[in-house]
């Protein structure tokens, strides 16, 4: 038995079958690359689903994180630390909002986010609590952020859901105005939806969604966990479209692989919440938003946002080069380092013979294969990866 067939037989036996894995144990990396326990290497266009911002091995992020650890770790948020202070300040100082709660996790950004639409429809007297979300988005698995979640897979087994929630058609701005009534108190979406297929909001959409909250005094919710911190070429998608919510949440990569989540609202919404109304015992920790100020100051003063402009579209480019020479590619879309193709046929087959050959990808449904790299990827890399895709799809 090998290395990695120890380690899976090991793991099947103890950790819960929530993932249906693949058979494979990872045991390091460096740049794009990661190492399997068995020292096979593979180009990584996954990057723990747009979480390893800056790849694997940055030396920076390791300093800075073990630097931090031997300081501090975790103190709670009943005081103040210069780390968490100084990831906030970046955020702010780089985007149109006041405030920022720091969670863990895509998902807690999002409950976050839902309690905040209802506080401040409550603090303004408003008569209903009703949030509107999109059909095929997604926004986590727990409770409040799994019922937001547009897609039923995820919810079956799992009523009753949070009450409150309204679902309508992504990108269809009449179906969104009939849904809107005076009990509505927030709309959530996805400026990139990402797990539903790699589906971007028109700029047009946005602004009419925009129009509808200004004019109802309802909150706008962006989720970015998957397409914000510099994944489209800014560090909030919202800021390539050009339409500013009132709320966003934003997680994955934002500590470089360290778990975290955020919450950032302008002072008329985060005045809603107040001590005691929200908390997280472990959110913001110095660990954590150390790592953060290192994946800022990267994207802002050395050049990342650019090579995510850059690569994003050559990527892209090489993408349509494929719909061109097969049919089987029925969509290329996306935006910067977030992209996806639709392909004819289930994408398991491709991804499972990428892998094979040493290129690890993941799907967005059925149908779509998502390419999310490390922002530091290079042309050379992103050649590597579209000749191992094609030697897939040749294969088929």
């Amino acid at each position: 038995m090998s290395r990695m067939e120890e380690l899976a037989a090991r793991g099947g036996k103890v950790v819960m079958n929530t993932y249906s894995r693949f058979p494979i144990a990872f045991d390091h990396g460096k740049g794009m690359y990661v190492w399997d326990a068995d020292g096979k290497k593979y180009l990584d266009f996954v990057a723990g689903i747009a979480v390893n911002s800056l790849g694997y091995g940055h030396e920076r992020l390791g300093e800075k994180i073990a630097e931090q650890a031997m300081k501090l770790i975790h103190v709670s948020n009943l005081y103040y630390t210069e780390p968490q202070i100084k990831l906030a300040e970046m955020i702010c100082e780089h985007s149109g909002f006041d405030k920022v709660f720091f969670c863990n996790s895509g998902a807690e950004s999002i409950e976050a986010a839902l309690k905040i639409c209802r506080k401040y429809a409550s603090m303004k007297s408003k008569p209903g609590r009703d949030i509107i979300t999109m059909e095929h988005s997604f926004h986590g698995r727990t409770y409040g952020a799994v019922t937001a979640t547009g897609q039923e897979k995820y919810q079956k087994g799992l009523a009753p859901l949070m009450p409150g929630i309204k679902h309508v058609p992504f990108n269809d701005i009449e179906a969104l105005k009939a849904a809107v009534d005076k009990n509505t108190c927030g709309i959530l979406l996805e400026p990139v939806q990402g797990e539903g297929g790699i589906h971007p909001a028109d700029k047009e959409y946005l602004r009419a969604v925009r129009k509808i909250c200004d004019e109802n005094d309802i909150v706008l919710v962006f989720d970015e966990i998957q397409c914000g911190v510099g994944r489209c070429g800014e560090l909030f998608a919202h800021q390539a479209l050009g339409v500013t919510p009132d709320a966003a949440t934003f997680a994955k990569g934002l500590a470089g692989g360290v778990p975290i989540g955020a919450l950032m609202a302008t002072n008329k919404l985060a005045e809603a919440f107040k001590p005691g109304d929200h908390a997280s015992t472990f959110g913001g920790n110095p660990l954590a938003t150390s790592a953060g100020t290192v994946v800022l100051d990267e994207l802002f003063n050395n050049g990342l946002l650019e090579n995510v402009k850059k690569q994003g579209e050559y990527l892209k480019n090489k993408l349509l080069e494929l719909k061109g020479k097969y049919p089987i590619i029925k969509d290329v879309r996306g935006i910067g380092l977030m992209q996806g193709i639709e392909l004819g046929i289930p994408v398991a087959p491709v991804i499972a013979e990428c892998i094979n050959n040493g290129l690890l990808l993941v799907g967005a449904g059925t149908n779509v294969i998502r390419f999310v790299p490390a922002l530091i990827v290079k042309s050379g890399d992103i050649d590597e990866a579209m000749r191992i895709l094609e030697k897939a799809i040749v294969h088929l």
